[in-house]
């Protein structure tokens, strides 16, 4: 039975299904009984319950079971419990926790806005607003010494994950940078590294810089809510827990020995082999759905690729402003709007190239080696 449910886990770790199962996850608790259609609301209304603190404590204290009991298996625990990844292990609760006590404080105040009572931050500080000395300054020095204490203790009881000093002749395998920089190492697996270690770092701080410009929004600011702020909070969480700690957790925890993939209860065998033939979008269309060779013509051997990434930046966006996003677009007018869009589209492009190669072995949408012009 547990072998059973060991290779059951397995199995759904794989990239595309474990992705699958984190979004859907994701809109469904972050959305519980509020999308798709009327059946599916149904089922998942239930799940609201999750936002209340018993509940959600009994959650937490569920998958903590799981953890510690997932780490008497051996395989397991080799990754799990290794010095360099506990940190990693334990971010991932924090994470988990503070995304739901914001979530939960957000509903809560909605509730209390709904009914015409004062809010959270109101009721416990009278007005809202809460002294630096002697609140703020003695709740800080209070968390320092503490959490010095904290240090020490680890300190001593997990040894620090240090090896023999780097030798070219002799290389870890797997070779990974630091856990702040594995979400930009995964991406160099779907992009080319001018757009992973270029372009997408560039465009998040840029994006990041200029979110007070497009969202003037004022709701939400200084206290808990979700109702306010419904697709600013999704947006942000999706980039942030999707598409950023989710990579994190790929990288640590399921990128083996020659960046193959393995299960969470799986050995990691270095001479595991994946036969993998990386295909362009162009080889595709001309090759395997023409049945003809490549065009010496780069524009003409690229022409699929090119009008689909123009149509995805270039058409998408007015459509969306005719159709489904014309109260965003009245709202924000032309020019935020579109710099919006292009910084979303930009975002969501990262799941969908990686879902390409996941399932159809797809590198380029766009290759002309030519210029080392690579998308």
């Amino acid at each position: 039975m547990i072998e059973a449910l060991k290779h059951s886990v397995n199995w759904l770790s794989a990239p595309p299904r474990f992705f699958t199962i984190t979004l859907a996850a994701f809109f469904v608790l972050l959305f519980p009984g509020e999308l798709g259609p009327a059946w599916l609301r149904r089922l998942t209304r239930p799940l609201q319950t999750v936002y209340r603190p018993k509940v959600g404590g009994i959650v937490f204290a569920v998958l903590g079971v799981l953890f510690l009991a997932s780490c008497f298996d051996p395989n397991f625990a080799l990754i799990v419990l290794k010095p360099d990844n506990v940190p990693i292990a334990a971010m991932i609760f924090l994470v988990a926790f503070f995304v739901w006590f914001g979530l939960k404080e957000g509903r809560r105040n909605d509730a209390l806005r709904a009914a015409e009572q004062p809010i959270i931050e109101k009721r416990e500080s009278g007005d809202g607003k809460v002294m630096v000395w002697p609140d703020l300054v003695y709740t800080e020095f209070l968390c320092m010494i503490l959490w010095t204490i904290f240090l020490i203790v680890w300190s001593i009881c997990l040894k620090a994950p240090i090896e023999e000093p780097a030798n070219p002749a002799k290389t870890p395998n797997p070779s990974k940078a630091p856990w702040y920089f594995l979400g930009l190492q995964e991406m160099l697996v779907y992009y080319d590294p001018w757009i992973a270690g270029v372009l997408l770092p560039g465009l998040i701080i840029v994006g990041l810089c200029a979110i007070p410009y497009i969202d003037k929004n004022p709701k939400g600011n200084g206290y808990f809510t979700f109702k306010e702020r419904k697709p600013e909070i999704a947006i942000f969480l999706f980039g942030f827990v999707v598409l950023w700690v989710w990579l994190i957790i790929i990288g640590t925890f399921l990128r083996g020995p020659n960046q193959n993939f393995f299960g969470p209860f799986e050995y990691w065998d270095a001479h595991k082999l994946v036969p993998l033939i990386n295909v362009d979008l162009s080889q595709i269309i001309w090759v395997k759905w023409m049945h003809t060779a490549l065009p010496r013509n780069p524009i003409l051997r690229e022409i699929f690729g090119l009008t689909l990434v123009a149509a995805y930046f270039l058409a998408l966006p007015p459509l969306l402003a005719k159709r489904w996003l014309k109260g965003y677009y009245e709202k924000l007018g032309p020019t935020r709007f579109h710099i919006m869009m292009f910084l979303g589209l930009t975002m969501l492009s990262l799941p969908i190239k990686m879902m390409l190669r996941w399932t159809l072995n797809m590198h380029y949408v766009v290759t002309v080696p030519e210029i080392f012009f690579n998308i």
